[in-house]
């Protein structure tokens, strides 16, 4: 035997990444190496540079309401491929690659909850299903958000996270802009407040629609949002684009926004404004999670 041989040690084999849990998270924006129960107790900000990370659609459920509170309405609704649309691979193919990253049947999850103890109906778009694309489905589903909302007399908080019109529906995911908007008229005609909290990014369609039609407009620190995106606006015009473009800073600047809102203080600047929007008084201690 070789005396490396005899003198070398074996070492254990590393565990795929797969295998390994997901103990740690790097920060896009400062780069720095964050452990994930550390993002998980600051609501997955970073607590190094304040950067709001994206959440999927439970987690933004997390994050706003009241612990215990939420009842999911939507789940029963799913997508269809009418065009049988084909371009890298079938539309079908892509939604159920998208249905098991995400483990949710499309891009919104809806559902009844509290806020500061306020009855809220809640929707919130995910981003990682298949970038929070709005086709029929998405549409759909706000649509019975606002009208449940409407009939059970409750103000609606809906999270916005879409990179736009789903292109493989083609004219059925652009005919929920004009149907999500009517409604949500509903709310509107029973005199009842409807917020929406623009994230990072809320883009195409979504931005031409349903999320900019609320009678509050929030959005989180950061934000992208516009309807084409910046490097698109910049090769059409030939122009360099001012500091920070279509950021939620630079929005609120211009009277696009009402605020921008910390995600740390959404819950609660949100009950405020609905307690405000709703005259109802704040809850006493222990109600929040209670019965109406």
């Amino acid at each position: 035997m070789a005396l490396e041989h005899f003198f070398r040690r074996s070492r254990p084999k590393q565990q795929a990444g797969s295998d390994l849990p997901d103990l740690w998270t790097k920060c896009p924006a400062c780069k720095e190496t964050v452990y994930n129960k550390d993002l998980d107790a600051n609501s997955w900000v970073c607590p190094r540079c304040g950067h709001h990370l994206r959440l999927d659609a439970q987690q933004r459920v997390d994050v706003l309401l009241d612990e215990g509170s939420f009842e999911q309405l939507s789940g029963r609704v799913f997508p269809a491929d009418p065009l049988e649309f084909v371009d890298t691979e079938s539309y079908p193919e892509r939604l159920r690659r998208a249905q098991a990253k995400t483990g949710r049947p499309e891009a919104i999850l809806t559902g009844r909850g509290r806020i500061g103890g306020v009855p809220v109906m809640v929707a919130a778009m995910d981003f990682a299903f298949s970038g929070g694309s709005m086709g029929s489905v998405v549409g759909e589903e706000i649509a019975r958000a606002a009208e449940a909302a409407a009939e059970a007399g409750l103000p609606l908080v809906l999270v916005a996270a879409s990179g736009g019109a789903r292109m493989q529906e083609s004219a059925l995911s652009l005919m929920q802009m004009a149907k999500t908007t009517v409604a949500l008229e509903r709310l509107n005609e029973k005199g009842l407040p409807y917020i929406s909290l623009l994230s990072d990014p809320t883009t195409g369609g979504v931005t031409a629609s349903f999320a900019t039609i609320a009678d509050v407009i929030l959005a989180e620190p950061g934000a992208l949002i516009g309807f084409a995106g910046p490097r698109v606006i910049q090769q059409t015009i030939r122009q360099s684009l001012p500091e920070g473009f279509q950021r939620s800073e630079f929005l609120l600047e211009h009277g696009m926004l009402d605020d921008v809102v910390d995600r740390r203080e959404q819950r609660e600047y949100l009950a405020r404004l609905l307690r405000m929007l709703l005259r109802s008084p704040r809850p006493e201690t222990g109600e929040q999670e209670g019965g109406e």
